[in-house]
Parts: structure tokens; sequence; C-alpha cells
């Protein structure tokens, strides 16, 4: 299954100035598979060493750090030479040995003639503790689980890939396309982006053994919490079973006496901010105004907490998968939840870092973020419904030269981007059309 993150690698294996690479991510989202496809594809050889499985591999990185004897020790445990430009040296969970972490700096200063590329766990590297971070010495690269572009492609849907990218922006799709797109739409809701279910689904269409995948990684997460933060393991528990219920519930922001009757911030927070450095869950906070920047004008006392994935947030909630064919109105703010999570882990994917709005009284913006010199707020609808009180709200009260509105259609009117749930991906092309037309606006009214 073919990652966007791929032709991320390429750039980097042509670069002049490329640096030691760390892939990181939440884990179990492709990393390894990743560069080891890149690898093989693009080298003649890949050099693969995994600390994890053999701890003995840190001997070679206890005496010096001088890259150049590293390398040759290494060759001779593979039993061929690891050839400069021609060879891959992978690292794998490089987290579980420190000193390989600061061997970085100096394959980057005295042997930047090896391609070498790490992967390891957003937490595992940050809490490595490694005698030198090098800082300044390596290229990164962010891996998420797939989006709803890559859940397409790996369902064999490249030619709808294709039209989806050529297709003009705010033209409507053909009602044929359009009711596929909404059907692998909720099938990407059930199934999520994790790679393993992805390729399960793609292999069998069994709805139970992807669910088996899906218990089986929210198991090894939950074992992470012991294995990582032992002291604080209950406290983890109650905040990761509590999150689906929050963003259930009509007001998605997250409070912490609603994990435990009584519980304050201060007792929980630490162990949520653990749960945010390990990329299993994305803190979004409140902006009282969007002034910039937006951090300034953010609040980390008021937040919501979405999931790193929507497989998994619909699996740990306990909800049947049949929920997306539901039109009784039981899963309403469920598909809700489902939508803005989705949305976010799109604009995630692409860069982006939202924040969300909301008034004094009761209106709310889902998302609020720069697109260039514009701040652009992004309601979410999870259905064909595309009224909002909330978004007419900000921008009678802000004037924004542009506004998005995401839901299961592309209609937009009176200034505001109409964008499909399922094209959300493409949003950097919906903003830079309507930044083009509103200036064009601007130069008739001059």
């Amino acid at each position: 299954m073919r990652r966007q993150a791929y032709e991320r690698l390429a750039r980097w294996k042509d670069d002049p100035d490329r640096k030691p690479l760390i892939v990181e991510g939440v884990r179990q989202c492709g990393k390894t598979h990743l560069v080891m496809e890149f690898g093989k594809e693009n080298y003649d050889d890949v050099a693969y060493f995994n600390f994890e499985d053999d701890r003995d591999l840190c001997s070679h990185f206890e005496h010096n750090l001088d890259p150049h004897r590293i390398v040759e020790e290494l060759g001779l445990m593979l039993g061929r030479a690891v050839v400069p430009g021609r060879t891959l040296i992978f690292f794998d969970e490089i987290q579980f040995c420190n000193r390989a972490i600061t061997s970085l700096k100096y394959f980057c200063e005295n042997a930047s003639e090896h391609h070498v590329i790490c992967a390891g766990s957003l937490l595992g590297v940050r809490m490595s503790q490694p005698y030198s971070f090098p800082v300044g010495k390596v290229n990164r690269l962010r891996l998420y689980p797939m989006n709803f572009y890559e859940f397409l492609a790996a369902n064999g849907e490249g030619m709808l890939c294709e039209y989806l990218e050529k297709l003009p922006v705010g033209e409507k799709a053909p009602d044929t396309a359009e009711a596929k797109l909404i059907g692998y739409l909720h099938r990407y809701y059930v199934v999520g982006g994790m790679p393993e279910a992805v390729k399960k689904w793609v292999s069998t269409k069994d709805i139970e053994a992807v669910e088996e995948i899906q218990d089986g990684i929210l198991r090894d997460y939950a074992d992470d919490f012991s294995k990582h933060a032992a002291a604080e393991v209950n406290e983890l528990t109650i905040i990761w079973r509590s999150i689906p219920q929050q963003l259930s519930k009509e007001n998605k922001r997250f409070i912490f006496s609603h994990v435990r009757e009584g519980a304050r911030a201060k007792d929980l927070e630490h162990a949520l901010e653990w749960m945010i450095s390990a990329g299993l869950v994305h803190k979004v906070r409140r902006i009282s105004e969007p002034m910039a920047p937006l951090s300034a004008y953010s609040d980390e006392r008021i937040f919501k907490i979405y999931f790193a994935d929507v497989g998994l947030l619909r699996r740990l909630a306990g909800v049947d998968s049949r929920f997306v064919f539901d039109a009784s109105g039981r899963y309403k703010h469920f598909k809700g939840a489902m939508a803005e999570n989705h949305v976010l882990n799109e604009l995630l994917f692409i860069g982006k870092s939202p924040y969300f709005w909301r008034s004094e009284g009761v209106a709310e913006v889902d998302f609020v973020d720069d697109f260039g010199v514009d701040t652009v707020p992004i309601e979410v609808k999870a259905e064909t419904n595309t009224k909002s009180k909330s978004l007419s709200r900000y921008i009678d009260q802000y004037h924004p030269r542009l506004a998005v509105k995401v839901s299961m259609n592309n209609v937009g009117k009176n200034g505001v981007i109409g964008l499909p749930l399922w094209l959300v991906w493409r949003i950097k092309d919906y903003v830079d059309a309507g930044r083009l037309d509103a200036s064009v606006a601007d130069d008739k009214r001059a």
C-alpha cells in the first residue's frame, strides 16, 4: 500500500543537503513498512537493524560515536559491505538506544555520504533521554495513519484518486462517483487508517477480522501505559476510555471531572499530556478571537481531545460498525464526532495545527487555522445539512475573507466555500481558489 510520504522520502534521497532522517509517529502507523518498501525500490541493499529485537546492537555505539567505525562493525554483523549511496542504513526502534540517537550528529557531520533513516515511536524518541539529541543535525518526517486518499488507493481506486486530484475546485462530482465516495468514507469511518486494519479489510472485507486487529492495537497501546508510565497507568486508562464518551456529546470540550467524579485538572493533566506526546490523541485548544498569532489567543485550559485514528475511536467507543447506515438519529452526536475527528486528522496530515473558536455564549466553530495570510474558520457537518448559526455568528463578528463548510456535499454560498468530507485532503486547493475569487471581487469593487 503506497503512502504519500513515499514522495517525501524520494525528495530526501535526492537532496544534496540530506541529513539522517527520523521517521516518527504513533505505534503501528506503518513506519517500518514504508521505509523498507522505499529502501528496496531505491537502493541496492537495505542494512536493517532493530534495536528492540537485538539489544546487543547498542554495544556498537558504546566505545565512541565514530560513524565510520560503527558502519564497519555493522557491515561485519551483516556479512556484507555497507556501500555509501547504494546501501540504505535503517535503524528501527531507535528509541531503545540513546547513543544511537546521539550518533546521528556524527553521521551528519562526518559521514554524510551514508544514507541513514531511523524509525521510532513519537513517545519513545522523546523519552529516550539521549546523551545529546542531534538538534539541527537530522531531518524529521511525521507519519500518521492512512488518510482517506490513501485508503481509496489501497482499495484499488487509483483511477478515482486521479480523478479527484484533477476535479476542478467547486465542481460537483457525478452522482455515481459521489455515491461511491460516500460509501468509501463510511467504510473508512469503520476501518480507519491503521495500515494493518486497512490491509485486512482490502484482502478479506471481513469486519470481524478488522475489529480483531483494532482490538489488538488498542491492547498494545494500553500495554504501553504500564510500560512507559507505570505510575500513572490508572489515570491513563480512565482518560483513554473517557475520550469517546466526551467526544460523543454535543459539547465536545474535554472536562477532567467527566473522567472521574471529583477529578481535578492537576490530578490528570500529566497523564493526558503523556497520551498527546505518544501521538495517541490530539489536543485542539480554544481561541478567544482569530488574531495572529493564533497561539497567543489560545486558552490552555479549554480544549478538545481527538483520536489519532477514526477506526480506533469507533472501536474503543464500542459502536457497532453498522452505525454508518443508521438514520434514526440515535448516533447523531457520534457521527458528528467522527466527522470532526476525520477532518482534524486530514488537517494534521497536510501539516496544519488547528484551534477551535467558541464565543462567550454558545456559538462554536469546529476549527480555525491560518492558510497563508488568511485565518480560515472551518465548520464540519456530518451529513448534508449545511446550516450553521455558529459559522454565521463568526462571520458577522470577524468578517473573514474566507470560510469553509465541510459536509457530505460541496454546497457553498454567501462567500462560504463548500467542501465534501471525502475531499478534505484538498482543502488548500479550495482555499487558494477562494482567495483568488476574493481578490477578483475586491478588484471589481475598487
